[in-house]
């Protein structure tokens, strides 16, 4: 009988830490070595291998792996052919997408993209930064940047394409930004042919199912209070659940027992105003997994 195994990709680098966590969260127990590129997965149908999210997309597409994580940005930057399984926003400082940008000095003369003409550009966005500028019929020296990109303007280039989060490192570095060429977000892709394998598709979409769930968990919180029947209504206006609130009757009569998830951002505000409706014995609490 041929055994069953899922080859993954998990990003090293940038990415490795919020990876790792994501998977935690969503249930897996992962031990990772410092000087092994194997993390031990708690599920013996699990292989995983640590690597570049930059080159995650070839090993992917060549079928050295079944599946794995990488931004939209290498996928598009190796122009590789797979199937994109689940898009799962989060990144290095948070849950959002990440841009590429095109950034000059603060003093440059450089304005627009048409300043770029004969212009000197460092980027590890090679390809795409390539297909872009000729695509805007801009023609550019686009140089491969080994890292410490935003250091090279303006003595070893005129300008930069760089990945950003916040733009904080550019502003660090007295540099603005021009124009985003590109948006990007973690994908979860597979092999295509690993995915016509039925039993391999079906472990891809349970684990990107345990991801999501753990990815919804993070910005949503649970609440659970008791109200009396005087403040129900009142209680009841000021929740905003995914769905309807849990209700239960106690055993002391005209009370009841609601719990609620809601989004954490909420929580400071809603408190002190459920309290105030009546509600007692307020709980919050974390929350894993969110599957809907």
């Amino acid at each position: 009988m041929k055994e069953k195994l899922l080859r993954l990709g998990l990003p090293k680098g940038s990415l490795q830490e919020s990876t790792l966590k994501l998977f935690r969260k969503a249930g897996y127990h992962i031990m990772v070595s410092s000087r092994s590129y194997y993390p031990s997965f708690d599920d013996p149908e699990i292989e995983a291998m640590l690597i570049r999210a930059q080159e995650m997309a070839k090993y992917v597409e060549d079928g050295v792996l079944d599946c794995g994580l990488t931004g939209k940005d290498w996928i598009m930057e190796q122009n590789a052919v797979v199937h994109e399984v689940a898009e799962l926003i989060y990144a290095k400082e948070g849950l959002r997408p990440v841009r590429w940008v095109i950034a000059v000095p603060n003093d440059s003369a450089i304005k627009t993209l048409k300043d770029l003409n004969g212009k000197r550009i460092a980027t590890e966005l090679v390809g795409f930064t390539k297909r872009y500028l000729k695509s805007k019929d801009i023609k550019a020296e686009v140089d491969f940047s080994w890292g410490a990109t935003e250091v090279k303007p303006p003595r070893l280039a005129d300008a930069i394409v760089e990945l950003t989060e916040t733009g904080s490192s550019l502003r660090a570095n007295n540099l603005r930004i021009v124009e985003t060429i590109l948006e990007s977000s973690t994908r979860f892709i597979a092999n295509k042919k690993a995915w016509q394998d039925k039993w391999k598709r079906q472990k891809m979409e349970d684990i990107v199912m345990l991801l999501r769930g753990a990815l919804a968990a993070e910005e949503k919180v649970g609440l659970k209070m008791n109200v009396p029947e005087r403040s129900y209504k009142r209680v009841m206006s000021l929740l905003s659940a995914m769905h309807s609130p849990t209700i239960s009757p106690l055993s002391d009569k005209g009370w009841y027992a609601l719990e609620v998830v809601i989004d954490e951002k909420t929580v400071r505000d809603i408190i002190p105003k459920l309290k105030m409706a009546g509600a007692t014995g307020i709980v919050e609490y974390q929350l894993n997994k969110v599957i809907p």
